[in-house]
């Protein structure tokens, strides 16, 4: 089977419309740690089941260590968050945290989903990390969307290049 070009297939897979999620969890020592993420799907309702997929790397090594994360939808106003997260910090995001059942929930994000792994899926050089979700909350307010490698304000309102 012949290959597509890495390349395309990013500028392809961009233009699909994504929420922005922040992951969460507490590492071997307690401490909190983060990336972002816009590879979370919920997977099944009963049980409500959701996947992420993560790389190698300290988020990983974390998630395997306790078996558990917590997916932080961000709003509108979470670009910054978005940035920190994604290996860009800068002083204009400080992240603020709760702790929810026994996971760090961003403050402010408009959804939260704590979740506890019940299976890992290696594939190529990321993990698929399913869980259950043991509880979750939820606001009414316009998320923060990536389409195209760029930020939006909900449907169609770009914020930067």
């Amino acid at each position: 089977m012949p290959r597509v070009n890495p390349a395309s297939f990013r500028e392809a897979a961009s233009r699909f419309a994504t929420g922005v999620a922040v992951l969460t969890a507490l590492d071997e020592h307690g401490r909190v740690c983060g990336m972002t993420a816009n590879s979370f799907v919920t997977v099944s309702l009963s049980p409500p089941t959701v996947l992420v997929s993560v790389m190698p790397g300290r988020m990983h090594r974390a998630i395997t260590a306790t078996g558990r994360y917590c997916v932080n939808v961000l709003p509108e106003h979470g670009r910054d968050l978005s940035r920190h997260f994604a290996s860009q910090p800068n002083t204009g995001a400080v992240p603020d945290y709760d702790i929810i059942d026994g996971l760090p929930r961003l403050s402010g994000c408009m959804a939260y989903f704590a979740c506890e792994v019940t299976r890992h899926v290696d594939v190529s050089d990321h993990t698929l990390i399913i869980a259950e979700v043991s509880s979750c909350d939820y606001s009414d307010t316009t998320p923060l969307v990536f389409f195209s490698s760029r930020y939006h304000l909900g449907p169609g309102v770009p914020v930067d290049r």
